[in-house]
């Protein structure tokens, strides 16, 4: 009987594609697509720390899988300069140490993220143009410029033996993109006519009707609404989007002001458009600390935080510890930007210090202030009718986008719709698509200076501390068990003064009468008597506050 074949084992007949990061979540992206026995690499991002995970700020995919096999890796094409494309390469790249591929804006904000971490001499940049063809291994490489939020955006043209796939990356149909060219739809036709096997597509706003709208639309609004106001002016934006910090700079323009930059993503950006030849015809954007010395009424901020992060630029402005910029009654803060979901509660924090400052805050909800970079139902239905492929696989989403995607998409008339999640190998050909295996896949946290896994016990137990706790006893018994003094006891996050005092005097009785009732041989047992001295102490928890805290129990015989 000859043995059953590895379904991820691939020959010049199999295309088999496998998301590590990106499937099932927004963020993160890390997607695979095997053939010929080698793997090809598109994105490698991060996502980012919330409520749910104390002390993490970066979250990234766990690349085990193609670790074990990066000797089959033939490259990392990063389509975009987006946090969540290429924000996982300098943590993960010396676990890969495959070549890495770019076009030059992305190549520019990347080596400054290499720099930061020793890696820009070793982790080479193979810089590529827009819209070039170029060869991996086995894979035929052409991009695609579309338009998104960001300079050079690329689709991904992946033309193999076993057939071709067309990934999307992040993207949308905007007309007037302001930075960049529109999307050339003549040239998505004809690649329609190639007889596309699989399109991987963008499912960020699957659930939102019509387009996504126009940049040209949003400077035409933001030049009208900044004239209504005679104080400072503050706009957050993410630091990304060139063709925002462009407007910021005609919106400044417009009514005498100068615009400034606040918060260091947005100099970096900056500094990478213009090494680029973006950016250049513009009036220079000011400091921080030039802007702190202009009369209210004559300067526009450029802001970092747009999402409420508390080290960010407006966090800082918005609780008085910024060096250079402060706010006061009747200034104005745009946010020229959408809540990515999850980010709902810091956005309403930082919300309400800047109304309680007396500043007016201005959002997508109160007046046409932005457009997102990704398409709405009417740009993936026209994505469809040019590109024509055999197979949709929707990535970039939640597992609810992913599932209405897929419906779109079978709306649209393509002959197969698969759904998946992060770790899930799809064989794309040859036959009809499936899920062929699930490979591991998780996510890796960086704590400190260190990776570790964010479902890891070290973490687990810092979720539970600080949902409930902690609780630490130290019992110093005699040869025979029987106590010596009184046990003492450390309660933190359980209660307040003076209830600390009371419980703690309850925990007492409740050690003594369990170390009590124990049997001779059990008292003369460490590990016997800490575990029973450990169930007391948490039972007795459980009883008079309700919770069940991590507890340690130090026996010390003496």
């Amino acid at each position: 009987m000859s043995a059953r074949r590895d379904p991820l084992q691939t020959s010049e007949k199999d295309l088999i594609f496998v998301p590590l990061g990106g499937a099932g979540e927004i963020g993160m992206n890390l997607n695979l697509i095997g053939h010929a026995g080698k793997w090809l690499m598109l994105d490698l991002g991060v996502t980012f720390g919330d409520d749910q995970s104390p002390g993490i700020e970066v979250i990234m995919p766990d690349p085990g899988f193609i670790v074990e096999k990066r000797d089959q890796l033939v490259g990392l094409v990063l389509t975009h300069a987006h946090e969540d494309h290429i924000g996982a390469v300098p943590y993960l790249w010396s676990r890969l140490k495959c070549p890495l591929y770019a076009t030059p804006f992305t190549a520019s904000v990347l080596r400054r993220k290499l720099r930061e971490v020793g890696l820009e001499t070793k982790a080479k940049i193979t810089e590529v143009e827009p819209s070039s063809k170029f060869r991996i291994g086995p894979f035929g490489i052409e991009l695609m410029t579309l338009t998104h939020s960001i300079p050079e955006p690329n689709a991904v043209i992946i033309r193999t033996k076993a057939g071709t796939i067309f990934h999307t990356g992040d993207w949308k149909f905007d007309p007037d993109p302001l930075i960049g060219e529109p999307a050339d739809e003549a040239a998505l036709r004809k690649l329609g006519d190639e007889n596309i096997l699989a399109l991987i597509g963008d499912s960020t706003n699957v659930f939102r009707e019509g387009t996504s709208g126009s940049e040209a639309d949003v400077r035409k609004s933001l030049i009208e609404l900044v004239g209504k106001y005679e104080q400072r002016v503050a706009m957050a934006c993410f630091a990304s989007n060139v063709a925002r910090l462009e407007t910021i700079a005609r919106v400044a323009e417009a009514h005498g002001r100068h615009a400034a930059l606040v918060g260091r993503s947005l100099w970096r950006i900056y500094d990478s458009a213009r090494e680029n030849g973006y950016l250049t015809d513009i009036p220079t954007f000011l400091t921080d600390e030039e802007a702190g010395h202009l009369p209210r009424d004559k300067v526009l901020l450029a802001c970092t935080g747009s999402q409420g992060e508390p080290r960010a630029a407006l966090s800082k402005i918005a609780s008085g510890s910024h060096r250079h910029i402060g706010l006061e009654a009747g200034d104005v803060v745009i946010f020229s930007s959408r809540i990515i979901p999850g980010n709902e509660k810091p956005i309403g924090r930082l919300h309400s210090a800047l109304v309680r400052l007396g500043v007016e805050v201005v959002t997508e909800h109160n007046h046409f202030v932005h457009v997102s970079g990704h398409p709405a139902r009417d740009e993936l239905t026209h994505m469809y009718q040019l590109v024509r492929p055999k197979i949709a696989v929707p990535v970039h989403g939640e597992t609810r986008h992913l599932i209405e995607h897929t419906k779109l998409a079978r709306a649209c008339q393509v002959p197969e719709a698969v759904s998946v999640s992060n770790g899930d190998a799809v064989r794309l050909a040859p036959g009809r698509p499936e899920i062929v295996a699930t490979v591991a896949n998780g996510r890796l946290a960086v704590d400190g200076n260190v990776l570790v896994p964010i479902e890891g016990p070290a973490l687990q137990e810092r979720k539970r501390l600080m949902w409930n706790g902690v609780a630490v006893v130290t019992v110093v018994v005699d040869a025979d068990g029987g106590l010596v003094g009184t046990p003492q006891i450390t309660l933190q996050g359980i209660a307040d003064d003076p209830a600390v005092e009371d419980l703690r005097g309850a925990l007492v009785e409740a050690i003594r009468d369990t170390i009590a009732k124990l049997s001779a041989p059990h008292r003369r047992d460490d590990a016997e008597l800490g575990e029973a001295t450990r169930r007391a102490v948490r039972r007795q928890l459980r009883e008079l506050r309700g919770k069940k805290p991590p507890t340690e129990i130090h026996v010390v015989r003496v």
